[in-house]
């Protein structure tokens, strides 16, 4: 899997957000070798000297599968329980396009969130 996307200044934001924490990079080097369960990133995490609590885990698992990065492959049974999250990457690569996006509509909200148009 090498897929790619590009992306513009005005979408920054959503993969900012969801890479800013080095938990979030780390679970991402690891499905990068493959396939894995939620108990074994948990696993890996313990392992590494970065444990994270159950809650905190699905919580940077969320955030990066809500932008696009990660994505469930499938569900694998465990002993009779809810089925398991097996997750995988997405993504290889994030491109950021410089000059896509529209900045002068920014300037313009901002402007007007002051009170000031533009010939003020």
């Amino acid at each position: 899997m090498t897929k790619e996307i590009e992306i513009t200044l005005n979408e920054i934001k959503r993969y900012a957000r969801a890479l800013h924490c080095p938990t979030r990079w780390r679970i991402i080097h690891l499905l990068g070798e493959g396939e894995k369960s939620t108990g074994e990133i948990r696993k890996h995490l313990d392992n590494i000297c970065h444990p994270t609590g159950e809650q905190n885990l699905y919580y940077h698992l969320s955030e990066l599968s809500s932008a696009g990065i990660i994505e469930v492959a499938r569900y694998q049974e465990e002993g009779g329980g809810a089925p398991e999250k097996v997750w995988k990457l997405a993504m290889e690569k994030i491109t950021i396009n410089l000059l896509g996006g529209d900045l002068t509509n920014e300037c313009e909200h901002r402007h007007d969130k002051e009170g000031k148009g533009r010939d003020s």
